[in-house]
């Protein structure tokens, strides 16, 4: 008998639409029997506006319910410290894996093991957890401790779990572009991973390998048959509700005040990866230009990977909908830098610094977003064409003022910024954002911030 695994990954936000929540939770108990297992694949409690309020405890009211078989950690999940996330272990009800992530005295972290081999069907499968080494760079909180080499650690949790007599092998993987390596490199049934925020479902060197994208929308039904693995997409809208579980995340939304309307939006604002990472648009905009407002910075700076996806802006907005545009909180800042840096800053904004050349990454044209400047970048030639401030060139040797969050602030894709430079720290970054709704009203437009000349050849 093929035993089937119901794969989700990165909830994130999810969880501030409590109803999406419930109809996961309700497409689990729909598709489950006694040769299902239930598996995670990280970033399933962080981040997200409930997720900043509960320290990632909302997820919780989900794996209550649907006490999956298995997890692994993301960067996210460790957003709150690790003395949260050894909290939230602790309080699961499904145990947490990983091969690879090390307390700072190099034991297992949390205590946890790195694979299990659970029975299904009469068949044995071994499952592994492998989180991305470079979580410490995404997740300071994360900083102490050890990462090691996935693929090693990876190859000594397989030949172990063979010799506790696993039939089948697969990874619980949050390493995203690194399962490729994972697959030529390891001999496993499947690698169901995340991550990435892109959905996945296609073989490398013969393995099955899936991604759900983020946000709850999709579980990647996989059965592990006599011929091989195959997988079929499920949609989460589909599904019927759990009603309870919705209920819960209702209430906590409530309760934190969540659900206050602060303005409203009569032309709605589109949020996806295609839209922040294609070029200016309009929820980018309505983030710097909070940050400006708030700082009375010459510049405005964020990065695209910090605006997080899903449903339009739209009609009444409430606090919850626009802390959840960008749900971390990190300091908004003031840096003082000078022209010559803050040119290198617009060119980190179309090219980021350690910038790898990836197809994969071809659609990915800007980086960063910025208020009160303008940049002009050629695509072709690969180079800064022009930056202006109000509407005059950056001049190299003046000095000018950017607000920006923290995470920009030291980090390596936008080393033009760094500790040195800051002069004021203006609170948590997203209650500007709420702040300036409230007193400017929702309505940002489209200017002429970012131009693109020519096209990326690869």
């Amino acid at each position: 008998m093929a035993v089937r695994l119901l794969h989700y990954s990165d909830l994130e936000n999810a969880y501030d639409d409590p109803a999406r929540i419930g109809r996961l939770a309700g497409l689990v108990a729909d598709r489950r029997d006694d040769r299902t297992l239930v598996v995670g694949t990280g970033d399933d409690t962080a981040p997200g506006v409930l997720a900043l309020e509960t320290e990632g405890a909302q997820a919780l009211d989900f794996f209550r319910a649907v006490r999956p078989d298995a997890e692994t950690f993301g960067n996210h999940d460790f957003d709150f410290g690790p003395d949260r996330t050894r909290e939230i272990v602790r309080d699961s009800p499904q145990p947490w894996l990983s091969a690879n992530v090390r307390e700072s005295d190099g034991s297992p972290f949390a205590g946890v093991d790195p694979g299990v081999v659970v029975e299904r069907g009469g068949t044995r499968v071994g499952l592994l957890g492998l989180t991305d080494p470079n979580t410490p760079g995404m997740c300071p909180a994360a900083s102490a401790l050890t990462f090691v080499d996935p693929v090693a650690a990876a190859r000594e949790t397989v030949a172990d779990l063979r010799a506790r007599g696993a039939d089948r092998i697969v990874v619980l993987s949050h390493l995203g572009s690194l399962d490729d390596e994972l697959t030529r490199r390891l001999d496993v049934d499947a690698i169901l991973g995340g991550h990435v925020h892109e959905e996945r479902c296609d073989r490398v060197a013969g393995t099955l390998c899936t991604r759900p994208n983020a946000n709850g929308r999709v579980v990647w039904e996989v059965e592990l048959g006599s011929g091989g693995a195959t997988a079929t997409r499920r949609r989460v809208a589909d599904a019927p509700c759990d009603e309870a579980v919705a209920a819960r995340l209702c209430d906590r939304l409530a309760r934190a005040g969540l659900t206050t309307v602060v303005g409203s939006v009569a032309n709605p604002i589109r949020r996806g990866r295609s839209i922040r990472y294609g070029g200016e648009c309009r929820l980018a905009n309505l983030v710097t230009d909070a940050y400006r407002w708030a700082t009375g910075a010459d510049v405005a700076f964020t990065n695209t990977g910090g605006l997080r996806d899903g449903p339009s802006l739209s009609g009444e907005v409430t606090k919850g909908q626009l802390v959840g545009v960008s749900p971390f909180r990190g300091a908004l800042r003031t840096v003082e830098v000078t022209g010559r840096e803050l040119r290198a800053l617009a060119a980190q904004a179309a090219k980021p610094t350690g910038l790898r050349s990836r197809r994969s990454w071809s659609e990915k044209r800007w980086w960063g977003h910025v208020s009160g400047m303008r940049i002009v970048w050629d695509r072709a030639a690969d180079e800064l064409v022009e930056a202006t401030v109000g509407g005059d060139p950056v001049a190299r040797d003046e000095t000018y003022t950017v607000a920006t969050n923290g995470f920009v602030v030291g980090s390596t894709p936008f080393s033009a910024l760094t500790a040195d430079h800051v002069v004021a720290d203006h609170g948590v970054q997203y209650d500007a954002v709420v702040e300036y709704a409230r007193e400017a009203g929702i309505d940002p437009t489209l200017d002429g911030r970012l131009v693109d000349l020519g096209a990326r050849s690869d």
